[in-house]
């Protein structure tokens, strides 16, 4: 019988400044984008990560095509990154 894998911890590589900063202007963009159209940026960027559907994210500014750049796990990751390190130092 084949071992699960989800037994045991993952491990993720740690990204460069280059790669940081990438994720950070494609959040940045993004969200700009989904305000200007009226849209909730939070409620909609959860719907993308969640469902992994594009169509969460306006075309609007290209937005759709930039938040596609990268691995929706990478833009999330930015974001864990930057909320933790802000509410724990």
């Amino acid at each position: 019988m084949k071992k699960n894998n989800l037994d045991h911890t993952m491990m993720f590589n740690v990204k460069t400044e280059e790669e940081i900063n990438e994720a950070r202007q494609v959040l940045k963009e993004v969200y700009e984008a989904l305000k200007e159209k009226g849209y909730n940026p939070i409620n909609q960027l959860v719907g993308y990560f969640l469902s992994g559907d594009p169509a969460y994210i306006t075309s609007h500014k290209n937005a759709r095509s930039i938040v596609r750049r990268l691995e929706r796990d990478d833009l999330l990751e930015e974001i864990v990154s930057v909320y933790l390190n802000r509410e724990l130092g």
